[in-house]
């Protein structure tokens, strides 16, 4: 870890586990380090590149109020793993397994043909006036155990001793989407009414906790992390009884973690509203999930309860490229080679796939690497198929 100093302005520092942080995001870390509610400092992960408004990988603690625009618009999404009794598969399973998958779990844009409400959360707690998530509930009855796109994914994977796991990332769909947005532009708004002296072009309106407006955005944005875990543990559920359709096998360990989304918790001796956008929590013995880009390792970790990165670590590898520029830089023979020669079965077609291909991701390794001091490593798990969204 290592510290950067902030300017003239700067009311916190900026301590950054990434070695070398594009410049994006160091613009973006600085004016996170001048807001007048920062809380001592910011923290960039490893896996840090330059977000909206707030880097991914960044976490930050704020005085009494919150800001939709540091936790995203995909609130609540997460990774969730659980451990088979397989030690084996074989090739001719492993597809069939697959194209069960892509039958039964939709991906991208595509939505469940019925409804699925008793899947859902209860929405008792969002029953305000202008509720976002009354407002989209129907709609996300017809969403929950779906996939998404972008770097959602299913992968099957097998850890050193040969055994089987199914990793899930997917988050709370066009819910989380929406309440999002509607949270941030009100802000937005609101900071214009107030005369804010954080600048409009930074993207990072906040709701003075005291407000009815920051009661109902933690309200909904709470209500889509539990859709968000809905999501995961019915995707899940499906792919099991796949599973079982084509093998015998059991299940065992599970774990669930989510990477967006603001939380009060106790941090250098005061309740704080700690934002993590694109960063999970490693509280000491805590375990979480690290995934790598397609066709690298992910890992099972333990937190260490580092105080200076907020008691929190990476949510995977960290874009190197955008996707525009992965599709113009990255020659697509050369990635479905590398995946090829690992005889994984992956998602890379065409040079629309390209965006999703590990060469657009940082090295998972080097990420690992600079978080030494966050997490231990419990388990390595490596990549045997993948479905992408």
């Amino acid at each position: 870890m290592k510290v950067i100093k902030t300017g003239e302005r700067g009311h916190g520092l900026i301590k950054s586990w990434c070695e070398d942080p594009e410049q994006g995001a160091l613009d973006q870390a600085e004016n996170l380090a001048d807001l007048p509610f920062i809380y001592r400092h910011v923290a960039l992960m490893s896996d840090c590149h330059q977000g909206y408004g707030m880097p991914i990988g960044g976490v930050v603690a704020l005085k009494d109020v919150v800001s939709p625009n540091m936790v995203g618009v995909d609130i609540g999404c997460g990774i969730h793993a659980v451990r088979t009794t397989l030690t084996e598969i074989s090739q001719e399973t492993l597809q069939g397994i697959l194209d069960q998958i892509r039958i039964r779990i939709p991906v991208g844009f595509n939505h469940q043909e019925k409804s699925y409400e008793f899947r859902m959360p209860e929405p008792d707690d969002v029953c305000h006036d202008g509720s976002v998530v009354l407002r989209e509930y129907d709609s996300a009855c017809y969403q929950i155990g779906t996939l998404g796109g972008g770097n959602h994914f299913i992968e099957i994977q097998k850890d050193e001793l040969g055994v089987i796991w199914i990793m899930i990332h997917s988050g709370s769909r066009n819910l989380g989407y929406q309440v999002a947005k509607h949270y941030n532009d009100l802000a937005k708004d609101l900071n214009a009414k107030w005369h804010s002296s954080v600048p409009k072009e930074h993207d990072l309106a906040f709701l003075p906790l005291e407000t009815t407006e920051a009661e109902n955005y933690l309200k909904e944005m709470n209500y889509c992390l539990a859709f968000a875990l809905a999501n995961r543990g019915f995707m899940m559920e499906t792919i099991k009884n796949i599973f079982i359709a084509f093998t015998e096998c059991d299940f065992g360990d599970v774990i669930n973690i989510h990477h967006n989304y603001a939380a009060t918790e106790w941090h250098f001796g005061q309740n704080v509203v700690v934002h993590r956008k694109g960063a999970t929590s490693a509280k000491e013995g805590e375990l979480g999930l690290i995934p790598g880009s397609q066709g690298t390792s992910s890992y099972v970790v333990k937190g260490k309860g580092n105080r200076e990165s907020f008691k929190s670590c990476s949510h995977g590898a960290g874009r190197q490229m955008g996707r525009k520029d992965a599709k113009r830089r990255l020659d697509l023979a050369e990635e479905q080679k590398k995946l090829d020669d690992q005889g994984i079965l992956h998602s890379i077609r065409t040079e629309n796939d390209l965006d999703e291909a590990s060469g657009a991701y940082k090295d998972i390794d080097v990420v690992m690497k600079e978080q030494r001091d966050l997490v231990d490593i419990v388990v390595k798990l490596s990549p045997v198929a993948v479905v992408k969204g």
